[in-house]
């Protein structure tokens, strides 16, 4: 897989962005068929930054309500990473700015 098909995009919360700056840990949503292997390889070519570890969660489909009760929308299943990097590395994109 091409490293831009297995990091969809990053996951930008006030979580994630708690974990970026006290832990240098990212959050990415990421292919459903993507391994740690694929996930850390991804990551370094992207971002030029050395990865001590990968994470990954299978997040559950939920149901959402839409318009009160009358519609019941279904979100789909995906695939959450969570990268630690190497000491002195960083991603400057999570950095609020």
């Amino acid at each position: 897989m091409h490293p831009y098909e297995v990091i969809k995009r990053p996951v930008i919360t006030e979580k994630s962005q708690r974990l970026a700056e006290d832990h240098n840990q990212y959050v990415f949503e990421v292919d459903r068929r993507a391994n740690k292997v694929l996930v850390k390889q991804a990551v370094e070519k992207i971002y030029d930054v050395r990865v001590t570890s990968v994470r990954i969660m299978n997040m559950p489909a939920k149901a959402a309500r839409r318009w009160g009760r009358r519609r019941v929308v279904r979100r789909p299943m995906w695939k959450k990473a969570v990268v630690t990097l190497a000491e002195g590395d960083e991603i400057p994109e999570f950095k609020g700015g």
